[in-house]
């Protein structure tokens, strides 16, 4: 028997640069160029097997991505400088200082693109990264979840933790299976 897909699945939508706020509800960032009329987006690349996948997302929203290397070795996974991405980075900047966007709704893409950048299994619970140089993003992405039906706490890593059999369901519903090449493993489940 089939299950039928939530109205707010990552699978019963159609992929859209927006989505690409996954990279920010993590430890990702977003620069804006020439007075706010290009934006990239990026995120560390904490896992080797995160790269296809995240180059696949972004690439299922018409948006291109490379692997960069900073001075101290770090590995990135970035897309370019584009007008198209200005109002995602306009709605998640303050400035140059990242906060969640007050009418912020989480939906499947998103938290799938979530998952994919800096989602992680912990014991029997899965684990959603934050930001850890703006704490000021985790107490309303910590609310996002709760409305969309996700409880979690908030745990030291940073990075939410959703934990029980119906939470995480749940959660595994909203980001759909896992994308080809990730392993079950590190993908959420119930």
């Amino acid at each position: 028997m089939v299950g039928q897909l939530s109205f707010f699945s990552a699978e019963a939508r159609n992929p859209a640069k927006a989505d690409l706020a996954g990279f920010l509800c993590g430890p990702g960032q977003a620069v804006s160029f020439a007075r706010g009329t290009a934006a990239r987006v990026y995120t560390e690349l904490r896992d080797d097997w995160r790269l296809r996948p995240l180059k696949q997302a972004c690439a299922e929203r018409g948006v291109t991505t490379e692997l960069c290397v900073n001075e101290a070795g770090t590995h990135f996974v970035r897309t370019p400088f584009r007008t198209d991405l200005t109002p995602l980075a306009a709605r998640w900047l303050e400035g140059t200082v990242k906060k969640v966007p007050a009418d912020f709704e989480l939906n499947g893409a998103v938290l799938r693109v979530w998952a994919l950048a800096a989602g992680s299994w912990m014991e029997s619970a899965y684990l959603l990264g934050l930001d850890p140089n703006a704490p000021q993003t985790h107490l309303p992405l910590q609310n996002a979840l709760l409305a969309s039906g996700l409880p979690c706490t908030l745990v030291g890593a940073p990075a939410l933790r959703v934990t029980g059999r119906r939470r995480l369901a749940r959660l595994a519903e909203l980001v759909g299976s896992p994308p080809q090449g990730v392993a079950l493993s590190t993908w959420p489940a119930a």
